[in-house]
C-alpha cells in the first residue's frame, strides 16, 4: 500500500460523470450482479468518488425496493454526487442505450425471426438463458438459505413459494406479501436465522482504505437533506408523470385499450419486481401471455433471449413484450405496424422505470438520515427466500419449453428435444463450474445452435 494517493479526491465535473454514466449504459453486460460490480470498481476503486460504506448503504436501500436494484442504485449515486439532474441522468443513461438495441433487435426479431440463420441463433441461446436462470436459483439462493439445517423457516418459504407458483399459479404479489409477514413474524420468533443471510459484500478493513470524494464522514451534501416541501414536490412531479400519459391513453383509447392496459399492467409490475428481473419474470409471464396474448411463450424465451445479450437492466425485456405486443395488436392500425410497436415498448419503458426514479429521489433523503439503522432486513430476507423458489418455478417452466418446443402431446419421448437440452446442461456447467461470463456462454450457445439448425436441416 502506497502513501503517495493518500492524497483529496478532487470533485468531478458534470461532464466527467456524464462520460462515465454513458460509458456504463453500453458496458452493462452481465445481470445485476456485474452491473454493481463494474459501478463498484469505477466509482469506489478507481475514481474514489465515493467510499465503500457509502456505496452498500444506498446498495441496501436499492435491494429494498421493488425495480431494478441496479438502475436505481445507478440514480441514486448521481443524485447523490449532483442533485435530482444527476440522478436522472444516470439512470436515464443507464436505460438508454439498451431501449435503442431492444428496438432495433425487437424489429429484425419480428421481421426476419422465421429465416433459418437467426432461428438457428435463438434455437441455440434459449438453453443459454435457461442455465442462466438456473445459476441465478443457485446465487441467490447460496446466498439467502445457506444450509437447511440452520435456516429451516427461509427453506420453508423457498419451497412454498415454489409450489404455490409452479403448482397452483398463485399470482406473485401474494408469494410476496406472505414471505414479508412470515419475515416480521420469523424475526419475533426466530430471530437467529434471520441474522444468518448475508448481505452483498463486507466493507474493507479501515486500515486498507483510501480517501473518497464522499467519504464515510463527509457531511451529507445540503441538497441530499431530508425536507418534507422537497418531499412532496417530488412526489407530485412523479404523480403528474404518470397521471398525464395514463390520462392521455385513456382518452384516446378507452381503458381496455391494448397501450393503456399495458401502462396499467407494468405499473404493477415495476412495483411488485422484488429480487430484481428474474423475480417479476413470472408475473409478466402470466400477464403477457396468458391474460393478454401480447405475445407466445416461446417469443417470450426469445426476448430474454436479446434481454441477456444486450447492456443494461433485465428488465428491459419489458421492451420486448412491450414492441411485440403493440405489433401484434396493430395499435397505431395495420399499416403503422412498426411506430405502433416502438410507441408501445416506449409507453411500456416509461411505466415499468418511472417509480424507480420517485422512489430514489423521494427517498434518498431519508436514507442517507438512516446510516447503519435498517431494521427492515427480516422481511427482504425472506422474500428473497419466496424469490429463490419463485425463480426456480421459471427454470422448470423454460426447461419445458426446451424439452418440448410443441408441448409434450402425446409421445412423450418421442417429441422430446435432446439436444437443446443437453446444450442446457453444458452451459450451465460453464457457467457454475467453469465460471464463465454471460457473454461468452451466450456465444457459444447460439453457434452451436445455429451449426445444428444448419447441419441438420440440410
Amino acid at each position: 500500500m502506497h502513501h503517495h494517493d493518500e492524497g483529496t479526491v478532487l470533485a468531478p465535473s458534470r461532464a466527467e460523470v456524464f462520460w462515465f454514466w454513458l460509458k456504463l449504459g453500453f458496458i452493462s453486460f452481465g445481470g445485476p450482479a456485474g452491473q454493481i460490480a463494474i459501478m463498484h470498481r469505477e466509482l469506489v476503486d478507481q475514481k474514489r468518488w465515493i467510499s465503500e460504506a457509502r456505496f452498500l448503504h444506498a446498495l441496501n436501500y436499492c435491494m429494498l425496493l421493488p425495480g431494478p436494484e441496479a438502475q436505481q442504485l445507478a440514480t441514486y449515486l448521481g443524485w447523490l454526487m449532483h442533485r435530482t439532474l444527476g440522478g436522472i441522468v444516470a439512470g436515464l443513461l443507464f436505460v438508454l442505450p439498451s431501449l435503442l438495441l431492444l428496438i432495433g433487435l425487437s424489429w429484425v426479431y419480428v421481421v426476419y425471426g422465421q429465416l433459418p440463420a437467426v432461428a438457428g441463433l435463438l434455437y441455440g441461446i434459449k438453453p443459454a438463458v435457461a442455465a442462466l436462470v438456473l445459476q441465478a436459483v443457485h446465487r441467490v439462493g447460496s446466498r439467502t438459505l445457506k444450509k437447511p439445517s440452520q435456516a429451516p423457516v427461509l427453506w420453508a418459504v423457498a419451497v412454498m413459494s415454489f409450489i404455490a407458483i409452479a403448482g397452483f399459479q398463485v399470482a406473485f404479489p401474494w408469494v410476496v406479501l406472505t414471505a414479508a409477514l412470515v419475515g416480521w413474524l420469523g424475526q419475533r420468533l426466530v430471530p437467529a436465522q434471520f441474522a444468518l443471510a448475508g448481505g452483498h459484500g463486507s466493507a474493507k478493513p479501515a486500515a486498507q482504505r483510501r480517501g473518497a470524494w464522499l467519504d464515510d464522514h463527509t457531511p451529507t451534501p445540503p441538497h441530499a437533506r431530508y425536507r418534507p416541501a422537497r418531499l412532496a414536490a417530488v412526489l407530485l412531479v412523479g404523480a403528474a408523470l404518470w397521471l398525464l400519459p395514463v390520462g392521455a391513453l385513456l382518452l384516446w383509447q378507452g381503458w381496455q385499450g391494448p397501450l393503456t392496459q399495458m401502462a396499467w399492467f407494468f405499473t404493477k409490475a415495476a412495483l411488485l419486481t422484488f429480487g430484481g428481473a428474474y423475480a417479476v419474470l413470472p408475473y409478466v409471464y402470466q400477464g403477457a401471455v396468458k391474460q393478454f396474448g401480447w405475445l407466445t411463450g416461446p417469443q417470450m424465451m426469445d426476448g430474454l433471449a436479446l434481454g441477456e445479450s444486450t447492456p443494461g437492466p433485465l428488465i428491459m425485456v419489458v421492451t420486448f413484450v412491450g414492441f411485440l405486443g403493440g405489433w401484434t395488436k396493430a395499435v397505431l392500425g395495420p399499416e403503422a405496424l412498426f411506430a405502433g410497436a416502438v410507441l408501445a415498448a416506449v409507453v411500456v419503458t416509461w411505466f415499468t422505470f418511472l417509480p424507480s426514479f420517485v422512489f430514489i429521489l423521494a427517498g434518498g433523503p431519508l436514507v442517507e438520515s438512516t446510516h447503519g439503522r435498517l431494521q427492515f432486513t427480516a422481511p427482504l430476507t425472506a422474500i428473497t427466500a419466496a424469490v429463490v423458489g419463485v425463480i426456480a418455478s421459471l427454470a422448470i417452466l423454460f426447461i419445458a419449453h426446451i424439452a418440448y418446443p410443441t408441448g409434450p402431446g402425446a409421445g412423450f419421448l418421442i417429441n422430446l428435444d435432446a439436444a437443446a437440452l443437453a446444450l442446457t446442461a453444458l452451459a450451465a456447467w460453464a457457467l457454475m463450474r467453469l465460471k464463465w461470463g454471460v457473454m461468452p456462454v451466450i456465444a457459444a450457445c447460439a453457434l452451436i445452435g445455429l451449426a445444428l439448425k444448419l447441419v441438420v436441416v440440410s
